[in-house]
């Protein structure tokens, strides 16, 4: 499964997808292309180096790519020029939130990879950073009538990933979510024979973390089940 995580617009939450969402239950690194956001992890692969990435697409079967916002419309214009070369990914996730300029930067995306030659049923949408008393169909109104009425992409309700504090938790503990969940430690115990405040503090908010990555993974599960099925 070799899937691109993009967007014309910034702020939807690209990375963080890709990091939590796509990587972990691929079992893979995802490799960035020149994304702005240098403290994600991965491995960076400049949109000018665009035959590096086809290489790498070629010769394995599982990758997932993060494209920048700054530097999707090279990404596109390389894939234009090396025509077919869409075939190497297996679909294009666009993670969208509830801003209309985002919804519109969406709408323009979809559309963009339309022209290339892309089938709706390979540009899958994510509808990201949702509360939870939210209304999906609502909320995303003009990309439900955009999909239904176009038939370009694939939409689902329930790939529906909601605001949770864990995603910002995580970058200040360097671990993703699966990190958390999946650290043995017993931070309960340590904390009790912890001696310092730092030491107390850094126990805490593992545990917190830990609270709150459970259901960070449990939506993240539910959301990967239905995105690429």
């Amino acid at each position: 499964m070799r899937v691109a995580v993009v967007n014309f617009s910034g702020n939807v939450g690209k990375s963080t997808l890709a990091r939590h969402l796509l990587a972990p239950r691929f079992n893979t690194e995802m490799i960035r292309v020149e994304t702005i956001n240098a403290d994600e992890g991965g491995e960076n692969i400049k949109a000018s180096q665009f035959d590096e990435l086809q290489g790498h697409l070629l010769v394995n079967d599982v990758a997932v790519i993060d494209v920048g916002a700054s530097n999707i419309e090279a990404f596109i214009h390389a894939m234009n020029q090396y025509r077919n070369s869409h075939e190497d990914f297996d679909y294009f996730v666009i993670p969208v939130t509830s801003e209309v300029k985002q919804q519109k930067d969406t709408i323009s995306t979809i559309e963009t990879l339309a022209t290339l030659g892309i089938p709706g049923k390979k540009i899958r949408v994510v509808f990201n950073k949702v509360e939870t008393t939210a209304n999906v169909r609502e909320e995303f109104g003009s990309i439900f009538r955009y999909a239904e009425a176009e038939r370009k992409c694939v939409v689902r309700p329930e790939a529906t990933v909601y605001v949770n504090d864990v995603f910002e938790k995580s970058k200040g503990l360097g671990k993703t979510v699966n990190e958390i969940i999946t650290d043995p430690t017993d931070y309960r115990a340590k904390l009790k024979e912890s001696k310092g405040e730092t030491e107390r503090e850094s126990c805490v908010q593992m545990i917190i973390a830990k609270r709150l990555a459970e259901s960070a993974n449990e939506n993240l599960d539910a959301v990967f089940k239905v995105l690429l099925k």
